[in-house]
């Protein structure tokens, strides 16, 4: 069990055999590790050399997302408060979460979220501390999530994907509808502030 890194996906090689979902792929995952999935699977879900799958305890496989969030703490009005922000687009649109991002290629997880941050939000950040993975299952993919606990370094934190944002204090972290991922780390998050 676990995410995994698909390190190259090649035909499967299985003779005269036929399979009712058509034709079969080996993935081979970054422990040396192979797994075979439909071609029609690979396709549906966008996998590619590079991209992550997770696969749970009873060996099924799922697309899987790496990304990072920053859990943002500051002093304002001589209270701990904590960012929060609104997604803006997509599936999730409305929902709040930590701010953050996929994870490139070559990329360290705290590069990650230096960076997207500093992409989303036009703030420069410091990682003080990494605070905990989140492994959560969406419908449709798995999402491995990273969080640190990050402080500002210089910039006002602009809003440029995001359809609102908040400072939370730790009384009402509670009052925004956060994201399934999300709100599995707000208890966690609390300790903060």
């Amino acid at each position: 069990m676990g995410l995994f890194k698909i390190i190259d996906i090649s035909e499967a090689d299985f003779g005269c055999e036929e399979r009712p979902d058509g034709p079969y792929a080996l993935l081979k995952l970054e422990d040396q590790k192979s797994i075979e999935v439909s071609e029609r699977w690979i396709s549906q879900n966008g996998i590619e050399e590079g991209k992550y799958v997770w696969i749970d305890e009873s060996g099924n496989v799922m697309k899987a997302i790496k990304v990072v969030a920053a859990i943002i703490v500051a002093d304002k009005n001589d209270q701990k408060m904590l960012f929060s922000t609104q997604r803006g687009y997509g599936e999730f649109k409305d929902g709040w979460e930590f701010p953050g991002g996929k994870v490139e290629e070559g990329e360290s997880p705290e590069q990650a979220i230096v960076r997207e941050i500093k992409e989303e939000l036009d703030t420069l950040i410091k990682v003080e501390k990494f605070i905990d993975k989140i492994e959560y299952d969406y419908p449709d993919f798995h999402l491995s999530m990273d969080c640190f606990l990050c402080s500002i370094l210089e910039g006002n934190l602009v809003l440029k994907e995001h359809e609102a944002a908040k400072w939370l204090s730790k009384e009402d972290i509670d009052s925004v509808d956060w994201l399934p991922a999300d709100v599995t780390i707000v208890e966690k998050v609390r300790e903060y502030l």
